[in-house]
């Protein structure tokens, strides 16, 4: 039964939610192809055979993935950059960046308290894939400078920390999902990125360890069951306890926070108006 009051009115319509990057045909083909070289960066040591020649170089492998993965990850900035990385989404980029490398080293060495992931799932979510992997590669460089964390180690996390964010923002229902449900959602996604973050970093540090010394170390003249077992062993003894701290922190600070933090970057985003053109007075 419908009131004077409320006959005749509607919920207000969703406003679509605006796009920092627009990604083209050339930016979509540079995030494929740094994909497909992380992939093989992360995952050699289990699809290199026994008898393979990137297998008998266990020690160097990593090093050439990582000096490759750097200038990869430059390529895709620089061609997101052209498809249309702005002055507004470069001042945004700027400050969640600067914002995610202060909050990484809060908790950092306690048992996984990142409050950093929380964040990017965010910043991911309201800003677009392109502008997610822009911006979680940029975070993790950042940080790796503010901590003294740079090492062979830094663009393996600069990769995935991209693929953290971007996932968030191909996550579906964009411009439709509000509310609860979204947050559940985010919260979901952001409990599993945090153990696949934690799984592929694995990959690029496991290698150097030293077969003989441990039985969980990659041998590279095992064959695929036996490597896979030692590196699921690997990752149960060493990071598990570190993973799942890092996954409970982002739930836990996704549905106390996310709904206000959500509200300011769709607020900023509206107000940056990323589609509309910079113009000058000329006066």
């Amino acid at each position: 039964m419908s009131t004077p009051e409320t006959a005749g009115t509607t919920a207000p319509p969703v406003q679509p939610q605006a796009r920092a990057v627009r990604l083209g045909p050339r930016s979509v083909a540079a995030l494929a192809l740094v994909s497909a070289t992380g992939v093989a960066g992360f995952g050699w040591p289990l699809l290199a055979g026994p008898g393979s020649r990137v297998g008998a170089h266990a020690q160097d492998a990593p090093w050439l993935f990582a000096g490759l993965l750097v200038l990869l990850v430059a390529v895709v900035a620089a061609t997101i950059s052209e498809s249309g990385l702005g002055p507004k989404a470069v001042a945004m980029l700027g400050v969640l960046a600067a914002t995610g490398a202060a909050l990484r080293p809060v908790g950092a060495g306690t048992a996984g308290i990142e409050p950093m992931f929380f964040l990017m799932v965010l910043s991911g979510r309201v800003l677009g894939p392109g502008f997610g992997f822009v911006l979680g590669s940029v975070t993790m460089f950042a940080s790796a400078l503010l901590t003294g964390g740079v090492g062979p180690w830094m663009p393996f996390q600069m990769l995935a920390m991209g693929w953290f964010t971007m996932g968030a923002g191909l996550l579906p229902g964009p411009d439709r999902l509000r509310g609860r449900g979204e947050l559940l959602m985010l919260a979901g996604y952001g409990f599993l990125a945090a153990f696949a973050y934690g799984t592929v970093m694995n990959l690029s540090g496991w290698p150097f360890m030293d077969a003989l010394a441990s039985n969980v170390a990659f041998d590279p003249h095992a064959a695929l069951p036996a490597n896979l077992s030692r590196f699921l062993a690997y990752c149960l003894a060493t990071s598990l306890g570190w993973d799942l701290g890092r996954a409970v922190v982002t739930v836990v600070l996704t549905l106390t926070l996310g709904a206000t933090l959500l509200k300011a970057l769709r607020r900023a985003t509206r107000r940056a108006a990323f589609e509309s053109p910079v113009t000058f007075d000329p006066h």
